[in-house]
């Protein structure tokens, strides 16, 4: 006789928190935008893949949680930079756009970065456990 044990899951709200993210393959992020909201409490997730997006949308409200995908951080691991950069950023490693990150949210914005695409979902989570509110 096979013995099963139901795991039991406490839906979590992060309604009110949201995710700005800094990818760079467009076709990924948008298929990632669409799975992960149930996965993650329904936080808002707004996907970027180019530095124009991206620091106009940091500029432009507070957020609970900065991502930066795997194979962003791949690209700023290999010391390259990440695809979508631009004049401003020529050369960036996430040193530098966590320093413009911290400039433009404080302190207390989370910060994920992960070369582990299979730890993404739980790094998030984590991370809006303790992130601050923003919508």
């Amino acid at each position: 006789m096979k013995n099963t044990q139901k795991e039991s899951t406490t839906a979590v709200d992060n309604s009110n928190k949201s995710i700005l993210a800094r990818g760079c393959d467009p076709t990924m992020s948008l298929q990632f935008s669409k799975v992960v909201p149930p996965l993650i409490g329904n936080a808002t997730y707004v996907p970027t893949t180019d530095d124009t997006d991206f620091i106009k949308k940091l500029e432009s409200r507070k957020w609970s949680v900065i991502f930066f995908a795997p194979g962003a951080c791949r690209y700023s691991a290999a010391a390259h930079q990440i695809p979508g950069g631009n004049y401003d950023t020529a050369g960036w490693t996430l040193n530098q756009y966590k320093e413009l990150i911290y400039k433009l949210q404080g302190t207390e914005v989370q910060i994920v970065e992960s070369l582990n695409e299979q730890r993404v979902v739980s790094m998030l989570n984590e991370a809006l456990d303790i992130a601050r509110e923003t919508n």
